[in-house]
């Protein structure tokens, strides 16, 4: 599956949202790494989630304090270094709030809605 456009992601927020509101717009895309965090080399990766969590997770997002906008997508299938795994982007009014809802949302994506094995 091909990453969605992360400018066109930029410009449907900024068009959608109160531009006065928006302070920081932060993205995160994952990618598949050649190494485990064991240090063991990786060939691919087996990748599903569960598309009714994520849709969950997205809007809980939005009601985070200061979160104007959430995108996320996840990749899905036989993944191979380098591949992209999920792409998120996280817009809001200051850094604080933003920071802390990326490095959370990914955190949630990570635990509760994508499964993965390893291939070595």
């Amino acid at each position: 599956m091909n990453a969605p456009d992360l400018n066109a992601w930029i410009d449907n927020v900024k068009a959608q949202h109160d531009a006065d509101g928006i302070g920081m717009m932060l993205m995160h895309r994952g990618l598949v790494r050649g190494t485990a965090r064991s240090g063991e080399p990786v060939s691919v990766m087996h990748l599903t989630y569960d598309h009714e969590r994520l849709a969950q997770v997205i809007e809980d997002a939005r009601t985070w304090t200061g979160i104007l906008a959430v995108r996320a997508w996840v990749n899905e299938g036989t993944l191979k270094v380098g591949d992209d795994i999920m792409s998120v982007l996280v817009a809001g009014d200051i850094r604080p709030n933003v920071f802390s809802a990326l490095e959370r949302l990914v955190g949630f994506i990570k635990s509760e809605v994508v499964s993965e094995t390893e291939e070595r």
